[in-house]
């Protein structure tokens, strides 16, 4: 009688979020990954791993003492803001970014004040020259003597120099270029960056040093390399900003330590980058405010307020489609708010070429600036200016209605510290008005924009609407 030999079926595993599969395929079933299926060998009926002595006992929680877990301020206000107030020892802070976007010359400046504060920091660069940054640091006024610069590629080499050095605060720029010998693959690959990660995590964890790795984004934005690296990490933020514009975004995805609601805001300069506390000043422009075409609202960018300057021109069109141009506010948003003009407040913009930007390079994206868009376009078509001091918040919705939105208090009180006179809000209960604010409350579109906009009678030429 023949004996069969059953041959067992090699099992094909994520390595993103573990989803098994009989056979290879290029992309992920569960994650939707691409690239991430890899040969784990045949699957096995129950766990492999034993139970061992522990090393350490079980504490009770109360018992568990909290001055490991005391922060540390790093100098850079807006930095130390969205942290939560400044690093955790053994902490580790994923920054992800653009190129270009200013990842290593907030890293050098963070490095400089703790070197500063009688801090060693051990810097590790794998993508410039140590040449590049001293250039860098010369240029930002960052040479300081206990920075310790290695330009090095290799994670034995890295561990060896954070082994010797024992630093207060270690940075690697960036983790895609740092590979381990003992990996197959190239450096930036899924399962290199999973072994530095792990690596130089482990090292961080053990000293009780917080680290700051650089990590690159890919064409979608988000954070390169397997997901892993952001659930070992202890804080992940992004680091947003223009092209062409000095204003630079700090957020945290994820906190541990924090909210994730913080944003912090910097300016590059020539010397380096700057925190940005009151960032009014780069969203408003305060000179010849007072014209047709614009209008200032108070978004909301998670817990932080801040001030937006919504501008509109509006021109007769000599095309048979007229053209929707936009700039820093979503086109969609801006399409929507021209139909209810048109529907509920009867303002005519089908014929007309519309052009819609905002001040700074800010980005605008919530329905709270739905009315201050409106006003800008009904300002630009009847071509009479916004009643000066005059901001407005409030979403609008389709029947032409002024809904309410999320924080009016807040927003209220920025617009007061800010200097606006007057402010236009939905009507609502409860609202409470600060000292030298007069409030507006609306119900529809149409009742906000003859609130804001003078009457034929005080601009003594424009017909009303």
């Amino acid at each position: 009688m023949a004996t069969t030999t059953r041959r067992s079926t090699p099992a094909y595993r994520c390595t993103e979020c573990g989803w098994t599969a009989a056979k290879w395929v290029g992309r992920c079933g569960e994650c939707q990954a691409w690239g991430t299926v890899v040969e784990g060998g045949a699957a096995t009926a129950g766990p492999r791993t034993s139970a061992t002595a522990p090393t350490t006992a079980a504490t009770p929680l109360p018992e568990v003492s909290a001055q490991a877990a005391t922060r540390r301020a790093t100098g850079v206000g807006e930095l130390d803001r969205v942290l939560g107030g400044g690093l955790v020892p053994g902490a580790v802070v994923l920054l992800a970014g653009e190129p270009g976007v200013g990842k290593s010359t907030l890293l050098l400046d963070v490095a400089a004040r703790a070197a500063r504060a009688d801090q060693r920091v051990l810097y590790v660069t794998g993508e410039e020259s140590a040449g590049q940054v001293r250039l860098r640091a010369e240029r930002i006024g960052a040479l300081e003597q206990e920075v310790l610069l290695a330009a090095e590629t290799d994670l034995g080499a890295v561990l060896a120099h954070i082994e010797s050095s024992q630093p207060a605060l270690l940075m690697v720029d960036s983790i895609q270029t740092i590979a381990s010998a003992e990996v197959d693959g190239t450096a930036g690959g899924v399962s290199q960056v999973r072994e530095v990660a792990q690596a130089l995590i482990q090292a961080a964890k053990t000293r009780g040093v917080p680290m700051i790795l650089v990590g690159h984004v890919t064409k979608e934005g988000s954070v390169a390399g397997p997901r892993l690296v952001e659930h070992l990490v202890d804080v992940v933020c992004q680091f947003e900003g223009e092209q062409h514009s000095p204003l630079r975004l700090l957020r945290a995805v994820k906190n541990r330590f924090g909210s994730v609601d913080e944003v912090g805001c910097f300016q590059l300069v020539d010397s380096g980058i700057e925190s940005v506390a009151d960032p009014s000043g780069l969203f408003l422009s305060r000179e010849g405010a007072h014209v047709p075409g614009t209008c200032a609202t108070i978004t909301l960018d998670g817990k932080r307020p801040l001030p937006a300057e919504i501008q509109a021109l509006v021109a007769p069109s000599a095309l048979s489609n007229p053209r929707r141009a936009t700039s820093g506010i979503d086109g969609a948003r801006v399409a929507m708010i021209l139909a209810v003009l048109h529907r509920r407040a009867g303002l005519a913009l089908a014929a007309d070429d519309v052009y819609v930007s905002t001040i700074g390079g800010a980005r605008v994206t919530e329905p709270a600036a739905d009315v201050a868009l409106a006003l800008a376009l009904a300002s630009a078509r009847l071509d009479r200016p916004v009643r000066e001091g005059f901001a407005a918040v409030g979403e609008v919705a389709l029947s032409g209605a002024v809904r309410p939105v999320a924080a009016l208090d807040q927003r209220i009180a920025e617009a007061a510290r800010l200097g606006f006179t007057d402010v236009v809000v939905p009507a609502s209960r409860g609202v409470k008005s600060p000292s030298g604010v007069r409030l507006h409350p609306v119900s529809t579109l149409a009742e906000a924009v003859h609130l804001a906009l003078p009457a034929e009678t005080e601009s003594g030429s424009r017909p009303p609407f």
